[in-house]
């Protein structure tokens, strides 16, 4: 059974144990979700001047539309006022930011009908997190800036959540990936060839779970939940910001939900920070994720200038 929470009063410890079996939870926009969107479209309507961000496509080549974004992804991602919002975010959910971690909130655009889909604006086929060396306890926060429908939304596909898929993580390190995939996102235009852990069977779409919440609103739910970014036919771009958290006390006991399918190689947990001082995890704790002795670079993303988009998906992300 899988069940969708709106605006459940639980505490932290309760929500996350009934993330963690396959539960997605969903709120409403509050005072701290609205002061995040807004901080993300000044800077976006900043980029683009006159034209309005959501129809913008349809004014530009793919070129130009890239040409303004790329960069506005890190510089969201680097803005002074950014971390201090999502941390703002966290508190309003009483989260113990003592114990909660989280890495950089990501800034990305899924534009309509076929326009951009790879590179910065990659459509993110069905993937769990996980295949790309998230821990089992990451959890996924996302948010819509913008108004959106069903047709540009994410989709999750609950069958899957107990159900392992047949899929590529076990050819995917995450070290790899921050030395050459991240940093290469602007470049991809036409098409995507970075290597990225797919299904290698056909994954039923159906049944499917897709949440139209306001701009603002937030879906929260497991890294380890299959999900995809949904065909946008919708007639204009969709804007999102989406980070991750960990709680201390999962990734010490390497808890958080059951891994069906996740076969990928190193571990994206040096990205995340504390909640109270932005401090990065021990290191003697991030270590039991390696197998072997991990390499020297690629441990964490270093991106060589502000230029470099810092591009990871769950998301989804998404």
């Amino acid at each position: 059974m899988h069940t969708v929470y709106v605006d459940s009063a639980v505490n932290d410890q309760v929500r996350r144990e009934r993330l963690y079996d396959g539960q997605i939870f969903v709120f409403t926009p509050r005072p701290s979700t609205i002061a995040l969107i807004q901080h993300a479209r000044k800077m976006i309507e900043t980029a683009f001047g006159k034209l309005d961000p959501r129809d913008a496509q349809f004014h530009m080549s793919v070129e130009e539309y890239v040409s303004i974004v790329a960069p506005l992804k890190p510089q969201f991602i680097h803005h002074p006022e950014t971390k201090g919002l999502i941390q703002d975010i966290l508190r309003d959910f009483s989260c113990d930011l003592e114990q909660t971690y989280l890495d950089v909130p990501r800034l990305r655009m899924v534009t309509s009908n076929g326009y951009l889909t790879s590179g910065v604006g990659y459509a993110h086929h069905p993937h769990r997190d996980t295949w790309y060396s998230a821990p089992m306890c990451q959890l996924n926060w996302w948010l819509p800036i913008y108004e959106i429908e069903t047709e540009c939304s994410m989709a999750f596909h609950p069958r899957y959540w107990s159900q392992g898929v047949r899929n590529e993580s076990s050819s995917f390190n995450y070290y790899e990936w921050n030395k050459t995939g991240r940093k290469s996102a602007a470049q991809h235009i036409k098409s995507d060839t970075r290597k990225q852990p797919h299904a290698v069977e056909e994954i039923e779409l159906n049944p499917q779970i897709r949440v139209v919440c306001p701009a603002g609103g937030i879906v929260l739910f497991a890294g380890a939940q299959l999900h995809s970014t949904v065909p946008n036919t919708s007639g204009f771009t969709r804007y999102s910001i989406d980070f991750r958290t960990v709680h201390l006390d999962e990734v010490r006991s390497m808890g958080g939900a059951p891994n069906v399918d996740s076969e990928s190689t190193g571990t994206s947990l040096r990205d995340f920070m504390r909640g109270s001082d932005l401090t990065r995890l021990p290191e003697e704790i991030v270590a039991q994720y390696d197998k072997g002795d991990p390499a020297d670079e690629g441990l964490i993303f270093k991106p060589d200038s502000l230029g470099d988009v810092d591009e990871r998906e769950l998301s989804v992300v998404s």
